[in-house]
């Protein structure tokens, strides 16, 4: 026992830390429930009314929060429900995807104000940085001069080890390789002061769905985001758990066996990109796959048997997945049309109905809500996560 590292829990709260933590809460309770007045804030967060009062009149000051209209009919003064500003604070967010990116700037409650897209054969970071510095510079000129100062930082969301694609799909290409000595968050001080926040792609779209999609009705689930690559997050408390290197939820490494025994990844079982390789073989263009917006009527021949073998390799994967924590659910989601979502989450029950469950408990499945913007919307709630509302994970909870 003498050389065993003992790790210590985290340090106390000073008064300075008290306060922002219960701004965060409030700022959380709003953001999740949406507006209530402040009796209903001080019965959530356990604070009492007299300090809710203070902290709302002090966000509200900062621009944060907004009155609402005042609720009549009741005993006594009328209450006057809060909500986030929507001005209040805003956030830059970039999707670097194999085939695309996607830049856009997300408002305090999840709406996308701009967006702006650029398609290529393969993501070389002249081209992804050019088109993000540009997109940046012309939304931030079309912006009031006091809403553009509002804007808190760029998330970016990108594919862990992203320079080792061409193993996945045996494209060889310099343009991957180039990432890998790429310092992202010194490309972009080049010609941003923004604090920048990287994510991986998958864990950003678990974030979009936690924060603004179904994720808000479960406390702990493993997420599932079928892309070109598939990836996944996972959520524990409430929160989105990035891990101790920003590769937790790291769901498409999961094992799996190939169509002669092989040792595969679910990753190279589940992907959009077998679907893309099986158009390029009969001659179609995989570009349809990717057309916003998606219709992929027209190849459902095609379609068909890539749903019901990425059905099954999910259906195992979450039961993989619950094998290790006790999920409540499973959330489903990916760059695909929505009946096509809606499809593969009830072929996804149906397998797992068919499995060996004995030791476990198999898990609600659910379609997620967001779609294709996912790792965008993520990427962008990064910033305004870290700055203004609460991580539940540090020991913390909200109601």
């Amino acid at each position: 026992m003498e050389h065993t590292v003992i790790k210590s829990f985290g340090a106390g709260l000073s008064q300075k830390g008290v306060r922002n933590h219960n701004e965060r809460l409030l700022l959380s309770l709003l953001q999740r429930h949406g507006e209530m007045p402040g009796s209903d804030l001080a019965r959530l967060s356990s604070l009492s009314p007299p300090t809710v009062s203070a902290i709302l009149k002090r966000l509200e000051t900062d621009g944060l929060l907004v009155r609402g209209e005042p609720i009549r009919g009741k005993v006594g003064k009328p209450s006057v429900p809060m909500r986030l500003s929507p001005d209040g604070v805003l956030s830059f967010g970039l999707k670097i995807g194999r085939r695309s990116a996607d830049l856009l700037l997300m408002d305090f409650t999840g709406q996308v104000r701009e967006q702006r897209h650029i398609s290529y054969t393969f993501p070389t970071p002249e081209e992804v940085f050019a088109f993000l510095s540009s997109g940046m510079a012309q939304i931030t000129a079309a912006l009031p001069p006091d809403i553009a100062k509002r804007i808190c930082g760029l998330g970016i969301a990108a594919p862990f080890e992203m320079w080792n694609w061409d193993d996945l799909v045996g494209e060889p290409s310099p343009a991957f390789l180039s990432w890998k000595d790429i310092n992202i968050p010194a490309q972009v001080a080049a010609f941003s002061d923004l604090p920048v926040s990287l994510v991986n792609d998958a864990t950003a779209a678990c974030q979009a769905e936690h924060v603004y999609g179904r994720g808000k009705n479960f406390t702990d689930y493993a997420y599932f985001f079928v892309g070109a690559f598939i990836g996944g997050g996972i959520v524990l408390n409430h929160s989105v758990v990035a891990g101790r290197q920003g590769n937790a939820g790291a769901l498409g490494s999961l094992r799996s066996i190939g169509p002669h025994g092989e040792s595969k990844q679910l990753v190279d079982m589940a992907s959009i990109h077998l679907l893309e390789t099986r158009l390029e073989e009969v001659e179609l263009d995989p570009a349809m796959i990717w057309q916003n917006p998606q219709d992929w009527s027209k190849i459902m021949r095609y379609v068909e048997p890539w749903l019901g073998q990425t059905a099954q390799e999910l259906a195992k994967a979450s039961l993989s997945t619950c094998a290790v924590i006790d999920f409540e659910a499973i959330l489903i989601d990916g760059s695909f049309p929505d009946e096509i979502r809606t499809e593969l989450v009830e072929r996804v029950r149906r397998y797992i109905a068919t499995q060996d469950t004995r030791g476990l408990i198999p898990p609600v499945i659910e379609s997620g809500t967001i779609g294709g913007n996912a790792r965008a919307i993520g990427a962008a709630s990064g910033p305004i996560f870290s700055q203004f509302l609460l991580n539940t994970n540090a020991g913390l909870s909200v109601g």
